[in-house]
């Protein structure tokens, strides 16, 4: 049967299956590049292993845009557009009015409900500026189709969320779920329930012992590159008292970091089927659940230490429960749809890099601030503040702000220093980044994640395998290369054709894939585009 013949069988039978999904499962796990999936799939025997199988599986999807975050990935899963569209760049962007960094979705008129809001935090969505799938869904369905996001990061959960649904994330001061006045008035009563349970507070005794035998585990456990991480010690088995007498925030950063996180939010995902009936009738919801324990252990542990290892482990088994829940909310999984991806990869501990041979630093962001900000007073004369946030680097100073020195100067020379040092590819003004040439095509990723009003004056893009941390150990993520960009994507469930897809994607195409199968319009700015083949099984 030719192609053609194909694709019009399959169009000619798409009015009559034309029903959406009663329930979406998005699901996101924070830190889980394409590369840490693929070496973890083997032993993955419960649900992500069952869902790389029985799904459209991609896994080789990479995002276009050069700083991989945790905020804006999230919001490039949940709108279909990149950075220079929705407007979150990074988790955290420089306050040039306060002079200081903040969270990239703070928003200081609407503080967190029935809790302490830190100043600077992420609250609401005020800061996005691109429609999301979650406001589709609420608008195409006139507001009866309901949109729960839950996460470890507000960051995480509010994009998923978006303006019209409701987002909850874990509150490490106090061990609860909670959300801001943007998202509710007062707590649900399934929340309180939920929250009374003390889920963080009953592993306070508890440690974090290997899931499989020892044998099983590649490499060692005891590696003098990590770090001792909030009182958990640097081997198996990790005490989870932050050491403290009784549970407090010290505990529930370990927590948070153990393997023991994932099944608190799919037990919040459980509680919020069940208070807000997803999936009980015919008009569509989402359930958009953000692992983020992997996301911590990596930063503590690294991508090939045993704790991301296990900690796979224990997600493959949490993600099992979860999606057996979906499947009963949906009354089968005829009705249910699942999609999975991550907002980012990382990097290696540099430290283990360099000493397996490859040409790998820890570039210190202050340290290079200190010495731009050398380089600047000596050629002009005058004090100018230098911030450096991953990639973006913002000036300020009385001397820029009262117009004493020209500002361009100063940005195009702080560019002309940066492009001088080792650890950089090359570094560009503002005012020249649309015209930059391109040879190597990594100034078009950083244009894509460029916002003007949050992005920084000078942008600079690392050499491959410089991570950019100010702390001694332990690693990040952030730049345009694929050990930080190439994540996995699985479509599953309802109107999915199954099989192993090897093509590269570019995850802008999730929203809109998911807007297909929900029958409905795609975000407002989206710019991906719907993954036909894995809707018709057409190539």
């Amino acid at each position: 049967m030719s192609r053609f013949l194909a694709a019009l069988l399959v169009l000619f039978a798409l009015p009559a299956a034309a029903k959406a999904p009663k329930l979406t499962l998005f699901i996101s796990v924070d830190a889980m590049g394409s590369d840490l999936l693929l070496r973890s799939r083997p032993r993955l025997t419960g649900g992500l292993g069952r869902l790389l199988s029985t799904g459209a599986y991609y896994p080789y999807a990479r995002y276009a845009y050069a700083e991989a975050r945790t905020a804006p990935g999230h919001a490039t899963l949940a709108t279909g557009a990149n950075p220079w569209r929705h407007g979150i760049v990074d988790n955290d962007v420089y306050d040039r009015a306060a002079g200081q960094a903040v969270q990239v979705y703070t928003d200081p008129t609407h503080p967190v409900l029935n809790g302490e809001t830190p100043p600077g935090s992420d609250t609401s969505p005020v800061n996005l500026m691109a429609e999301t799938l979650a406001d589709r869904l609420r608008v195409s369905t006139q507001g009866r189709g309901k949109v729960v996001a839950l996460s470890y990061k507000s960051r995480a959960a509010i994009p998923l969320a978006g303006r019209q649904g409701q987002a909850w994330w874990f509150d490490e001061a106090t061990g609860r779920m909670v959300t801001s006045t943007w998202y509710a008035k007062a707590e649900p009563a399934w929340m309180q329930a939920f929250n009374a349970r003390k889920l963080a507070d009953a592993t306070f005794s508890k440690t974090w012992e290997l899931l499989r035998p020892r044998a099983e585990y590649v490499g060692d456990d005891d590696r003098a590159v990590e770090p001792e991480a909030y009182g958990m010690g640097r081997v198996f088995p990790h005490a989870l008292k932050g050491g403290l007498q009784a549970p407090g925030p010290a505990s529930y950063r370990a927590f948070a970091v153990s393997g023991f996180s994932h099944d608190l939010l799919v037990q919040a995902a459980k509680a919020a089927i069940e208070g807000e009936g997803l999936g009980r009738d015919d008009v569509p919801d989402i359930l958009a659940v953000s692992f983020s324990g992997t996301d911590a252990v990596f930063h503590a542990f690294g991508p090939y230490s045993w704790e991301m290892q296990d900690t796979m482990l224990r997600l493959d088994q949490a993600m099992g429960e979860l999606i057996a829940a979906a499947e009963r909310a949906a009354g089968g999984k005829a009705n249910l749809v699942i999609a999975l991806s991550a907002d980012h990869g990382g990097a290696e501990i540099p430290e283990a890099w360099a000493q397996a041979g490859v040409p790998a630093a820890r570039l210190n962001p202050v340290e290079a601030a200190k010495g731009l900000a050398q380089e600047l007073k000596a050629k002009f004369g005058v004090d100018v503040t230098v911030k450096l946030l991953e990639l973006d680097v913002y000036l300020g100073g009385k001397a820029l702000e009262d117009g004493k020195v020209d500002a361009v100067a100063v940005r195009r020379a702080a560019a002309a220093w940066l492009a001088k040092q080792p650890y950089t590819v090359w570094a560009v003004a503002k005012d020249d980044l649309a015209t930059a040439a391109d040879p190597d095509g990594l100034v078009a990723a950083m244009r894509r994640g460029y916002y003007p009003m949050r992005s920084g004056d000078v942008v600079f893009m690392a050499r491959p395998f410089q991570v950019i941390s100010d702390y001694p150990r332990g690693t990040n993520h952030g730049t345009p290369y694929s050990y930080d960009t190439q994540v996995p994507v699985v479509f599953a469930g309802k109107g999915v054709k199954p099989g192993l897809y090897l093509e590269e994607i570019n995850p802008v195409d999730v929203a809109p894939t998911l807007s297909a199968l929900l029958e409905m319009g795609m975000p407002a700015s989206a710019e991906g585009k719907p993954r036909a083949e894995a809707l018709t099984g057409v190539r």
